[in-house]
């Protein structure tokens, strides 16, 4: 028996080092102690670099619901977002700074009644560059019906489709137009036919942040809303020696006019649609090739950068309305100058038609020398 009490009392001994070792170790999770199941997603991740400034920041929650969620910038003032009616998810409705770092804070209960918290933070891009975009017309502008919109951009533009994707035109009248890009840093848009009379129109240039290729990006947003005055068209028929203006289709005047030379190409009034660009009341023209400088003169309409205008010129009166001497402008009388000049908006076309030659579509604004199935395809879409 005594042998038997010895060994039973070791064995208990030893049963008893082994549950010293338990203890020691990590204890088994007990059915009250189990994690919370909701679960918090953030778009971008915590972490992350080189998030868009544009993009929303998303919040979402499973297995429960949002009690609050915050995001705050580097100064630690908070970027508005809202809060959806189901309580699942967050969203920021403002746009980011370059190159900053946000932090987003938040609190959520689950479907266990158990609350779990939200912390984390994410840097948006630093871009090469930020590119600054201009548009035309402007706001509260009253402008011609073959007024094209442009916008300028002040760096070349790699990424053309993703920049045309966030420019929209929309007016009063419904018409539809197109945009075409004139080199890699202008784009332009117009209708197929002249802008109706009247009409509002509205253009949002959502550019900035927008990736522009190698690195650019868009410096900021444009928007522009301006109208389209009475419908007024010029017409010059270069034989005829008569500027005549119409509006609604109808003449409303018509000037006796000296256009360019007959006999010369280089010196004649071209045929082409052109548009009003500038008025001057005063203009120094100057043309050293043939031989005059610092020439003034009256109620001066700029058609073309190519050099064309509508302008007094009394010196010419002789030949007004008798015979085309001058180098490629429509020289009118001074009263009938001043009369059109007064009546004519930026954006007004200009019609040439029956000269020796055309002028080729290169010298701003030509957007209406060009033909409307050749226009749509410069668009980058």
């Amino acid at each position: 028996m005594h042998r038997r009490l010895v060994a039973l009392l070791a064995a208990l001994a030893l049963l008893a080092g082994c549950g010293a070792n338990v203890e020691q170790g990590t204890p088994k999770p007990i059915g009250g102690d189990n994690p919370p199941v909701a679960k918090f997603t953030t778009t971008p991740a915590d972490g992350a670099t080189d998030a868009s400034v544009t993009a929303p920041v998303q919040v979402t929650v499973t297995e429960g619901t949002i009690d609050e969620v915050a995001l705050t910038n580097p100064e630690g003032q908070a970027v508005a977002g809202k809060l959806a009616d189901d309580r699942k998810s967050w969203s920021s409705s403002e746009p980011l700074g370059f190159g900053k770092t946000y932090t987003y804070t938040g609190r959520a209960t689950g479907t266990d009644g158990k609350p779990v918290e939200l912390k984390g933070s994410f840097t948006t891009l630093t871009p090469a560059s930020q590119v600054r975009a201009t548009l035309f017309p402007g706001d509260n502008e009253t402008v011609g019906v073959a007024i094209p919109i442009m916008v300028r951009f002040e760096a070349d533009v790699a990424d053309r489709a993703t920049v045309e994707k966030a420019l929209t035109v929309t007016n009063s009248a419904g018409v539809q137009g197109g945009w075409a890009w004139l080199n890699s840093r202008e784009v332009h848009y117009r209708p197929e036919q002249y802008w109706p009379a009247n009409t509002q129109v509205h253009v949002e240039a959502k550019l900035y942040g927008v990736p522009y290729g190698g690195g650019a990006v868009g410096k900021a947003d444009v928007t522009s809303d301006f109208t389209i005055g009475r419908n007024q068209v010029v017409k010059i028929d270069n034989p005829t020696h008569q500027l005549v203006v119409q509006r609604d289709g109808q003449t409303v005047a018509t000037y006796p006019a000296s256009f360019g030379r007959d006999d010369d190409p280089e010196l004649t009034t071209p045929n082409g649609t052109f548009v009003v660009m500038q008025k001057f009341e005063q203009f120094s023209f100057d043309n050293p090739r043939y031989g005059y400088t610092n020439v003034l003169k009256k109620w001066a309409v700029r058609i073309s950068n190519h050099g064309e205008f509508i302008h007094e010129n009394n010196d010419n009166a002789g030949n007004i309305g008798k015979n085309n001497t001058s180098h490629g402008c429509a020289n009118l009388l001074e009263a009938d100058a001043k009369a059109y000049y007064d009546s004519a908006l930026v954006g007004d076309p200009v019609e040439v038609t029956n000269s020796i030659t055309t002028l080729p579509a290169q010298y701003d604004w030509y957007d209406w020398q060009i033909p409307w199935g050749q226009w749509q395809s410069m668009s980058a879409l």
